[in-house]
């Protein structure tokens, strides 16, 4: 029982140590005058719309750019899991 705790509180070190490493990545993604930026955590860091866009225009690019940050947030969580040794003791 000693053990599956160990184990347990060291996938929870791994864990916390993965989500500070992702907090210090960025991804940005442009398109038609709007930039997301976004980082490691799947949070929205900044949202700027430089160019005269209909409403939905703005809605329709919008909603692509979160899309394909998210996608991109997701290889980098993938890439560092892998770069680190992934989570031993999930198999």
């Amino acid at each position: 029982m000693f053990n599956k705790l160990k184990q347990l509180k060291d996938l929870r070190s791994q864990a916390k140590t993965m989500q500070n490493a992702l907090a210090g990545e960025k991804v940005e993604v442009e398109k038609n005058g709007i930039k997301l930026s976004m980082n490691g955590n799947m949070e929205v860091m900044d949202l700027v719309i430089t160019s005269e866009l209909s409403k939905e225009e703005i809605a329709r690019t919008s909603k692509e750019l979160f899309n394909d940050a998210i996608k991109k947030t997701q290889r980098l969580m993938a890439k560092k899991m892998q770069e680190m040794g992934g989570f031993p003791g999930l198999n």
